[in-house]
């Protein structure tokens, strides 16, 4: 819950998905009233359908040729998506300022070697002693560095280096659950004077055949390209797997006004909690994280942006609770514009929020015919995530009086 002795602010966003790179971009494709068109790659995985990263010079954020070579796309995504965050609340620059920034990062693994994985599943058709056959096509055919590019913690490694963000530093694993913490942590931080400044975040891309068989092994892809998000039963379509990086820049309000920093909101609350979803325990959990966020009930000022994941009856059960405790509230339906992005899907959710408290303009709908119109500018945001397997987070935003 807020801490009165410290409000925490956003100062900086950082965003890339497939419909565009950075925070400009974002605002004028999501605020000027009409639905953008999805931007989905159903051909290089298919039958599935993804939201690929969008075309990106690395260079911008990333000037060392050597720097970017040695990272993976998930950390190059992550990197750039920090700098930009840095950029935009006016410290990319100051040494001095990024010296003192805590970081907290939400990542996954690295990316695999596929060719090696097949060979072994290959080998493996041909042979009964699989155990022996691991080990030695472990030993002999991954390439060394590969383990030290799967370390979740060179995404933090890497935006130190690049950006010069040398204060304490924390990464979270666990899905969707390491982008909720990961937020929830750098509040509590801050609200309670542990910390003046952070920048927190997470990356993910789409396009990795390892994490679409483990989506696909739990039954929770969508094979059907151009399939509408929600059913019309009510369920979700399935998970369409989206690229996001997605960095905030969060500051105690004494701070972020001392230096004379753009506010984009204030980040009042985030609560979050997981364990059992079985005989309605996922309900009375959301409700009472709703609770403890302080998420009012209702008002004309109120938007929900929802991370639902496309799993159809757990985004089903989130839907209900959802149309149940903001009947009028307009929502957004994240994924149906952007896709699942894991570790970065709740950081991707605040960001979107941020772009419409600041404005001072509703968002499009995500999910048109789905997600209703808003009326009205919003003056309270909430955002969702429930993690596909575990994990659920509520944070609510209010817009900053001039």
């Amino acid at each position: 819950m807020t801490d009165n002795r410290h409000e925490v602010v956003v100062t900086g966003i950082g965003l890339v998905t497939s419909l565009g790179v950075g925070r400009q971009a974002h605002a004028e494709a999501l605020l000027d009233g009409a639905s953008p068109a999805p931007h989905t790659d159903s051909e290089s995985f298919a039958p599935y359908t993804v939201f690929p990263l969008p075309e990106i010079d690395w260079s911008a954020q990333i000037p060392r040729r050597g720097d970017q070579r040695q990272m993976e796309n998930w950390q190059r995504l992550g990197v750039y998506a920090a700098g930009l965050a840095l950029d935009d609340a006016g410290l990319k620059e100051n040494l001095e300022a990024c010296a003192a920034m805590d970081m907290i990062v939400a990542a996954g693994g690295g990316e695999r070697d596929i060719a090696v994985d097949t060979l072994i599943i290959e080998e493996s058709r041909k042979r009964n002693d699989r155990e022996v056959l691991l080990n030695e096509k472990l030993t002999t055919e991954l390439r060394p560095t590969l383990f030290l590019a799967q370390l979740s913690n060179l995404l933090a490694g890497n935006i130190s280096i690049v950006h010069k963000v040398t204060g304490s530093s924390r990464t979270l694993m666990g899905e969707e659950g390491a982008g909720i913490s990961a937020i929830e942590t750098a509040h509590a931080r801050i609200a309670a004077g542990q910390s003046t400044h952070c920048l927190v975040g997470g990356a993910f891309v789409s396009e990795r055949i390892d994490i679409l068989v483990l989506i696909e092994a739990a039954q929770g892809l969508c094979k059907t390209p151009g399939q509408p998000f929600w059913n019309a039963d009510g369920t979700a379509s399935g998970v369409n797997l989206g690229t996001a990086g997605a960095f905030l820049v969060l500051e105690s309000r004494d701070h972020a006004e001392a230096r004379g920093a753009h506010i984009y909101a204030r980040l009042d609350a985030v609560a979050a909690d997981r364990g059992s979803r079985d005989a309605g325990r996922l309900e009375q959990r959301l409700a009472r994280l709703a609770d403890e966020a302080g998420a009012p009930a209702g008002g004309e000022d109120l938007i929900v942006v929802s991370g639902a994941t496309g799993f159809p009856e757990l985004s089903a059960r989130e839907r209900r609770f959802l149309g149940e405790r903001f009947p009028n509230a307009p929502l957004r339906s994240q994924s149906a514009l952007f896709g699942l992005s894991v570790e970065a899907q709740f950081p991707t959710g605040l960001a979107l929020a941020c772009l419409a408290l600041d404005a001072g303009k509703p968002l499009a709908p995500f999910a048109p015919g789905e997600d209703a119109t808003a009326a009205t500018s919003p003056g309270t945001a909430i955002v969702t995530t429930i993690g596909h397997a575990r994990g659920e987070g509520i944070a609510r935003l209010t817009r900053m009086s001039s």
